[in-house]
């Protein structure tokens, strides 16, 4: 399985032939967004910051799109979705966090959430989470503290910080790490695992650089 990282909660999955798409960034958001052809598209929330379906539809490639809560079997990959209530841009909205079971392995998408004590309780119905994927820069989503005390009380194996921005010991991403005391982990530019690579690993946090 590869991992790359495309900006706020945008996230690539492959695994061989296919690809799943976790909350796109739409040509309609300010932020830049990438082009790639997927099978499978997330969607936490219905904003042009995560609801680029055209983004990841390429040629003849049209991915089954999920943009709710509930439970979805989609070329052999598990997926289910669960509602949290939050608050986007000063508006009360619903995003759905999901968890994707994929090659023995669960991968937790939190999406762009707020407080971590409601979506804690909702994130229970999930499986034990091997890979979570948690925004930490404050603002519309969780602060990097936040964020850190959710990510331990879940205990996955792996924690990936996205919806960030920076890197400096001040950023939410500085943050986020002196928290754990993580402040010597590198980026990678992807992540390549297999569910021999958990083996061992509690709360390790891996960080993806921005592609």
């Amino acid at each position: 399985m590869i991992i790359t990282y495309h900006g706020l909660s945008f996230c690539k999955v492959q695994l061989g032939d296919t690809v799943i798409a976790v909350n796109p960034i739409s040509k309609g958001s300010k932020r830049a967004s990438t082009k790639f052809g997927a099978d499978i598209v997330l969607v936490s929330l219905q904003h042009p910051d995560f609801n680029g379906i055209e983004q990841v539809s390429y040629g003849d490639r049209v991915p089954f799109t999920i943009n709710g809560p509930g439970e979805y079997e989609v070329k052999g990959v598990s997926i289910k979705g669960v509602g949290v209530s939050t608050v986007y841009e000063k508006e009360n909205r619903i995003v759905t966090a999901y968890s994707i079971s994929l090659e023995g392995m669960n991968l937790c998408f939190l999406g762009p959430i707020k407080s971590k004590d409601s979506l804690a309780e909702a994130v229970r119905e999930f499986d034990d989470i091997d890979l979570l994927f948690v925004p930490i820069g404050g603002g519309e989503v969780l602060s990097p503290v936040d964020a850190h005390k959710l990510s331990v009380s879940l205990e996955p194996k792996i924690i990936i910080p996205v919806f960030f921005d920076g890197s400096g010991a001040k950023s939410p991403l500085g943050v986020f790490l002196k928290e754990g005391g993580n402040e010597s982990v590198k980026s990678v530019d992807r992540l390549t695992i297999r569910k021999k690579d958990l083996e061992g690993k509690e709360e390790d946090v891996v960080i993806l650089e921005l592609l």
